[in-house]
Order: structure tokens, then C-alpha cells, then sequence
């Protein structure tokens, strides 16, 4: 049984597929937060602005098979004007390696489609993933030694990015934390301050890179 949040289709809105259309899978449940409010102060992943509880949002729901799944989102990405695009499926969450497996990879890419994961790092990857993003959170042991691309919310007390230089990256990003309090498109004082304390960082340390929530910039999903 899959459980999936909401999915919808869009552009990916950061990191070095940033602009690139997709369909986004979000996968209910998370290793690092429960998502109640209530708990956040103690989750390990006490900043996550996101919401992975339940099935009950845009195109969610449970589905027994992972062809059922496949299905589901294939019917999401447009046919017309798609010529010459590689269909393309972001699994997130919450924690998606906690539901996504080879079975669920292997029956997307059966309809076209390349398979990227957004995940914690905290469980090992399993075989087929195409585009491998890796994000770790607070102290979480991060078991993922290799991917596409590491993303290291900054600054976390607990996660300097030197702490990852072990982990072997195509692409390293710092993203600017946010306040998990302000509303998509609001005024976000926190969010200001860390984007040039991670500015900063990456001019000092220019193997990285800044990404930024384009989404959230243009007011999309």
C-alpha cells in the first residue's frame, strides 16, 4: 500500500533541476517529524513547512499497487505539447524512501517516465532512481554516501555543510531556511537574513552553490 499526500504537475522549483516540469509525488509520513504542530519542537526536522499528513490533499490517496500508482501519475503529465520531454516524477515527502521501492521506480519508468527522490538520507536508496537529491536534517545519520545532488538547508546548529564533505556530490546547493511560520509568498524576515548568511557561505566557499524556493518567488506550486 502507497500513501500519497497530494500530487500535482508543475516545475521543479530549485537545485539544479530548478525549472524543469515534473510531476511531484509527495508521500505521506516522515522518520525526522510526525507533522503535528504539537511535536515540532522536539522533532529532529523541526522546520520542515510542509504538509505530509494523511492522504487528503490534490490528487492523494492510497493505492494498492505500485501500477495503480504509476497510473495515477502518468495521468497527471500533459500529453499535448510534451513532444521531445522525457516525462519526469519528483518522489518526496515527508520521507518518500520510507514507501518508494524498486517495484513502484521500475513501474514509472515502464511509462517513460525518469524518477527523481528528494530525500533525508537517513534510509539507504533503493535500485533505479535517476536523480538522486539528498538533504540532510539537523544530526540524522545520513547512510547516503553518493548523489546528484546535495542540498544542505542553511544554517542548521546541527548540520554545517563541511559536515557532509564525505559525501560525493555532482552538485552541492545551500537553500535558505525559511520560517515554517510565514505563508507562501509573505514577508519573511528569518528567510532574508539566512539567504545572505548562505550567500556569504557559498562566496567563501564556492564548491556551493545557492538555490533558492523559485516557487515560492512566482507564486506557483
Amino acid at each position: 500500500m502507497y500513501r500519497v499526500k497530494e500530487a500535482f504537475y508543475t516545475l521543479q522549483g530549485e537545485g539544479a533541476q530548478a525549472g524543469r516540469a515534473a510531476v511531484f509525488c509527495r508521500f505521506s509520513k516522515c522518520n525526522l517529524w510526525n507533522g503535528r504542530e504539537a511535536d515540532r519542537a522536539s522533532a529532529v526536522c523541526s522546520f520542515c513547512d510542509t504538509d505530509f499528513v494523511g492522504t487528503d490533499g490534490q490528487n492523494g490517496g492510497q493505492f494498492a499497487t505500485a501500477a495503480g500508482l504509476a497510473d495515477h501519475i502518468a495521468a497527471l503529465w500533459p500529453g499535448q505539447g510534451s513532444e521531445g520531454s522525457r516525462p519526469y516524477v519528483v518522489c518526496t515527502g515527508g520521507e518518500p524512501l520510507l514507501q518508494l521501492d524498486e517495484t513502484l521506480i521500475q513501474a514509472f519508468h515502464q511509462r517513460g517516465f525518469e524518477v527523481g527522490v528528494e530525500t533525508n538520507g537517513t534510509l539507504m536508496a533503493p535500485a533505479g532512481i535517476d536523480w538522486l537529491c539528498v538533504s540532510p536534517k539537523a544530526d540524522a545519520a545520513v547512510v547516503i554516501n553518493q548523489c546528484d545532488e546535495l542540498k544542505v538547508v542553511y544554517p542548521q546548529a546541527l548540520a554545517h555543510p563541511e559536515a557532509f564533505d564525505h559525501i560525493r556530490a555532482t552538485h552541492r546547493f545551500l537553500s535558505p531556511m525559511a520560517s515554517p511560520a510565514t505563508p507562501d509568498g509573505g514577508s519573511d524576515p528569518v528567510k532574508a537574513s539566512n539567504t545572505r548568511k548562505a550567500v556569504d557561505y557559498c562566496l567563501a566557499h564556492p564548491r556551493w552553490r545557492l538555490t533558492v524556493q523559485m516557487h515560492k518567488l512566482v507564486g506557483i506550486d
